[in-house]
Parts: C-alpha cells; structure tokens; sequence
C-alpha cells in the first residue's frame, strides 16, 4: 500500500482508507464499489504545482487530465487546488463547466473535435483548444468569424520521441493517429497554414509522449526536441510559441513490477523536465514558454480502490483457479484492453499471507472477462469482500453498461467521512433511453 494514500491496516485487519473502514463501505454503498481518497488528490496536485511554483517561478500550470476520471466531485476539487483540466469531448467539458470549473483554465483536446463541440469550446471562452488537424483549424476559424470571436490555440507536435510503455498508449510516434511529425514537414506545414488564419491566434505547441512512463529521460528528451523545434519555427516563420504543453504520462505503482513513487519522486520527474526547457531557452537564445502539463493517471490513479464481493469460485486442478466477483470488464475494463496487472487483498484482512494464486474474473458473458489475472490472494470464499488496488484511473472513465450490467457507485473518502460522488446505477437508467416504435406495440 502506498505510503501518501490513507491506506491502511487496522488493528483488526480491515483495511481503511480515508478513515474509513472498507468492509463498512461495502455494507453502506453496495459494491462493486469505488472508492477515492480525497487527501490523495489533493497532495498530488499540490505536488505538480509546487513545483512549477518553486522551480519556475510560476511561469505555468497544471491541467488536470479529465480522462482519468471526469466527474463534477473532481474538478471542484481541482479549482480549490487553482489547477486547470483539459477536456477531450463535449461530455468531459459541459461536466466541468456545470461544476462551476473556470473556463478559462480549460483546454479542449481531441483528434476529431465535432463541430457543435468546438462551438461550445468558443462559447464557454475556454483557455485554449489543441489544434490536430488544417481542417480542424479552418473549421474553428470559421466558428469564431461567426461569432466575431478570436480563439487561443496550440498545435499538437509529435517530436519523435518512442517512451518505454505499452504499445496501445505510445502516442508520439510518427504513425500516431495525433499530431503531426517534426520529422516528414507537416508540423511545420499546419503552422504556416494556422498562422495565415484570421479568427485564430496560435499561442505554442503540445506534445504527449505516452503513458504510464517511469524513466524521467524520455520527458526531457522530448522537451529537448520541442524546444529545438520551437528555435527552428522561430527561424523559418518569425513565429515565437509562449506556450509549451508537455502533456502528462507520469507512471504509477499497480503491482511489484513498476516502482513505488513518493511525492518527491514526481517533483523530481517534472524539476528535470523544468530544468531541461530552461537550459534549452537559454542555449538557444529563447523567452522561457509557458509550461502547461497534464498528469491525470498520477493525480488519481493510486487514490481509488475498487471494492468487490466474492461469489463463485471455481477450481480446475493443475491449471487455473478463478474467483468471480461482482464486477467484470463493464467497470473493469483495463484487462480486456491491456491485460494490465493488479494487486488485490481481503478487505478484512489485509496482510494475510498469499497462499494461491488467481484470476479474478467478471459476471460478463465473456471468456475474456477478467478483472486481473494471475494474483496472488489468500484463501477466500464466497462473499467475501476483495479490494484492487490503484483503480482511480480509467475505470470509471471506460465503464459501460455491457451485458446491461450497473455502472458502480463511486465514493470519495476524507476524515472518516464517505460521501457520495457518482450514484449506482439502476434497472431505470438502462432503459431511460430505449424507444419501443409504435409498430412493435
């Protein structure tokens, strides 16, 4: 268990988070369950900040990546820790507007922004839109002649730089669906294009080299790049960004083969990327941009839990044991799309030695339906309540309703106290929307 959650183990076993004890959750709220650690993303956020406060001297932001988790609960929590979020739908940004976010600290994402999307972005007078393609570009520029508007803008710039991740998260190559490549001309060739518009102000350029990346270097290589190719913009078009977005991609801890990091560690990830643009602007004769980052994984992934009930339990000799629980790929969904791993424990009973090891596996109607394979628990029997570990991240934000299955609860934990973020879903909402044609009555 990680040492900045509020994790623990009572006196009894029970594992607690936030004060509060997980076996009572689970008999309060039902699961399957998540449940966040509010003192968890409030120190995470505070780290980021922190230290673009003390190592560049506030000369930028954080924006809070929504896809990690997007509800009203989290960014009212952001804009009480005075960091920004990023948006990459309607949904994500018509979420954070109803929670009274600052549109102005809002940057809207997307490789294929629909129309009435970038209209509500030009309406809520958001901070700025990420740029990912002329068309795009030509469109926005069109909606603000319309509304006599004039919309800040950055270009997303893939600077060639391959981070030592999953191959379904690398998202900087020169055959990314995002951006565009330093290498082949087409960054170059979308600001000489953007620039020529007239409803538009191009304000810098935004790179994001992957996810779940532990090895510091790749982040300052990249930065060594985008700075190199804001130098060469500045030489072949007199155009000088004031704004570098240097994305996020900070890894966190799931089992025993990724490092546990401390606060400190993420401040020394961003102090080096700091520390190269601040070299790189002073070699090549640059004003210091304007540094914007986007950790989203790190600001929540290790501060949420998923809480499960055991049911069947099914053991095939000498080749697999399987324990089912509540939940599956519809609120679980990282192991169908990755195979990621995960660490999971008896809630009421943390520390109990590891005698077996399992897959856990989902209620779906699917061979592949696995919440985590391969983990190593101890002896457990039907109704039993298990918790995985490090699940803020991406469940909540990909649950679906497969199999017509809820989508869970969600809590957010502090001081003993559980208060409800997301409400369980019922057998009304699956069938809020369905419309039976008048031929079928």
């Amino acid at each position: 268990m990680n040492e900045r959650t509020t994790l623990k183990a009572a006196d009894n076993g029970h594992l607690i988070i936030g004060g509060c004890d997980a076996l009572e959750l689970a008999k309060e709220f039902g699961t399957p369950l998540y449940v966040f650690d509010e003192a968890y993303i409030r120190a995470m956020m505070r780290v980021y900040k922190k230290t673009i406060e003390s190592r560049y001297g506030g000369n930028g932001n954080v924006l809070y990546a929504s896809k990690a988790f997007s509800c009203e609960a989290v960014y009212r929590i952001a804009q009480q820790e005075n960091i920004g979020c990023d948006a990459v739908s309607g949904g994500e940004l018509y979420t954070a507007l109803k929670a009274g976010f600052n549109p102005a600290n809002i940057y809207v994402h997307g490789n294929n922004k629909l129309f009435y999307e970038l209209e509500e972005a030009v309406d809520a007078g958001v901070g700025g839109i990420v740029l990912d393609s002329i068309s795009e570009a030509e469109v926005l520029d069109g909606i603000c002649r319309a509304k006599s508007k004039t919309q800040d803008v950055l270009i997303r710039i893939n600077p060639g730089v391959e981070a030592h991740t999953h191959a379904f998260v690398q998202t900087a190559r020169t055959d990314s669906k995002f951006g565009f490549s330093i290498s082949d001309g087409s960054a170059l060739e979308i600001i000489n294009g953007v620039l020529a518009l007239k409803n538009i102000r191009l304000k810098g350029f935004h790179c994001h080299i992957g996810s779940q990346i532990f090895e510091k270097q790749s982040f300052v290589l990249a930065a060594d790049k985008m700075m190199d190719f804001i130098k060469h913009v500045k030489d072949e078009t007199g155009f000088v960004a004031s704004v570098l977005n240097m994305g996020g991609g900070f890894g966190i801890y799931y089992t025993d083969d990724d490092p546990k990091l401390k606060e400190e560690d993420y401040a020394t990830y961003l102090t080096a990327l700091i520390d190269g643009i601040k070299g790189k602007a002073k070699e090549l004769n640059l004003p210091e941009p304007y540094l914007l980052i986007e950790p989203g994984r790190s600001i929540v992934g290790e501060s949420g839990i998923t809480l499960y009930t055991v049911g069947t339990i099914k053991d095939i000799p000498g080749i697999k044991k399987y324990v089912a629980v509540d939940g599956g790929m519809f609120e679980a969904p990282r192991y169908a799309l990755y195979q990621s791993k995960y660490c999971a424990a008896k809630a009421d009973d943390v520390n109990a030695p590891c005698t077996q090891v399992v897959s856990i596996a989902g209620k779906c109607c699917e061979s592949g339906d696995l919440v985590a394979a391969d983990v190593r628990l101890p002896e457990v029997k039907k109704g039993d309540i298990l918790v995985v570990f490090s699940t803020g991240a991406y469940h909540y934000s990909m649950a679906s309703n497969y199999n017509r299955n809820f989508v869970p609860a969600a809590v957010l934990v502090k001081d003993g106290k559980a208060d409800i973020i997301v409400k369980r879903q019922n057998y009304e909402d699956l069938v809020r929307n369905d419309v039976i044609p008048e031929r079928l009555k």
